[in-house]
């Protein structure tokens, strides 16, 4: 069985800040592409031993591009849920369960921040 997230309102306040560091852009389509660059002595190793790339691309589907460009270090999730469901509708729910999941993975990477 899986267990229910339980988001508390303070968390939903919170407002997200894109990372300065982090370069993207978007697609004559609106989908954001965010390009990591991979640092660090470990990564150098990998980027040589196993051939693996010096900067890493991660594709938006359509949500997670629409809610990347509405961060504006303004809007708490609230307020940005409100917005993805008004453009979304039906298709956005579980709307607050699904944006708490996709800011604390943003979080987890380092791609977002938090205004105080």
């Amino acid at each position: 069985m899986k267990k229910k997230e339980v988001i508390s309102k303070n968390y939903l306040e919170r407002i997200p800040v894109r990372a300065e560091r982090i370069q993207w852009d978007t697609d004559e389509n609106g989908m954001v592409t965010l390009h990591i660059e991979n640092k660090g002595i470990v990564k150098k190793l990998t980027q040589i031993l196993l051939y693996k790339p010096k900067v890493s691309h991660i594709h938006f589907d359509e949500t997670g591009s629409f809610i990347w460009l509405i961060i504006d270090g303004e809007k708490n999730i609230i307020s940005i849920g409100n917005e993805v469901e008004a453009h979304f509708g039906d298709e956005a729910n579980p709307l607050y369960e699904r944006l708490a999941k996709y800011f604390r993975v943003l979080d987890s990477y380092g791609f977002v921040e938090w205004k105080n």
